[in-house]
């Protein structure tokens, strides 16, 4: 990452030094998720859509621990993947969002909640910014090279109700007190980068 584009990492000691936690991250462009593996002070191991596991990439996915989902339905053996990342104490990515958009947390899906209240990982926010602003010129379907692209890690924080709850209603709750956090944390990101 550093030799293509201008990674800035702010805010990487905000990251706990061990034991299980979901990252959070906004998703507006195909290079969020390698740039926050390249540049999180920790491995991370994102779900991944399973269309992206073809050719000489499948076996580089499953090198660098990144886990296969299918997201036409319920994913059993990716669910089971991350629920074992975060039981052995390791760092799972997500995109709450589900899928690429405007990266502005408008509509979470409840796979984060499920994943934060189940295991009680604490939640780190990542705003990833500028990776969409422009398009290059000789990849347009990535940024300009030597670009800045922002990192920013917010505050970790318990996304359960203290309970241990698990219900559909506790998970809702959860979803809305994560969305919450998140849009502050992107608001506060843009605020502080000037993005």
């Amino acid at each position: 990452m550093n030799g293509l584009w201008k990674p800035r990492v702010l805010g990487a000691w905000r990251v706990p030094a061990a034991g299980p936690v979901i990252m959070a991250v906004n998703h507006s462009h195909n290079l969020d998720g390698p740039m926050l593996m390249g540049t999180a002070p920790r491995p991370v191991h994102f779900l991944i859509k399973k269309e992206a596991f073809v050719g000489p990439l499948d076996p580089f996915l499953r090198g660098i621990g990144q886990l296969k989902v299918d997201r036409s339905g319920t994913d059993r053996t990716a669910i089971t993947g991350a629920l074992d990342v975060l039981a052995a104490g390791g760092v799972l990515g997500i995109f709450p969002e589900g899928t690429r958009g405007e990266g502005d947390f408008a509509s979470l899906r409840a796979g984060l909640a499920y994943f934060a209240v189940r295991s009680g990982a604490p939640v780190v926010p990542v705003a990833v910014l500028g990776s969409a602003e422009r398009k290059g010129r000789l990849v347009p379907g990535l940024p300009p090279l030597r670009t800045r692209v922002d990192v920013v890690f917010g505050d970790a924080f318990e996304a359960g109700d203290g309970s241990g709850r698990r219900t559909r209603t506790a998970l809702d709750e959860a979803t809305v007190r994560i969305q919450r956090r998140l849009s502050a944390h992107l608001a506060d990101a843009k605020r502080f980068t000037g993005r």
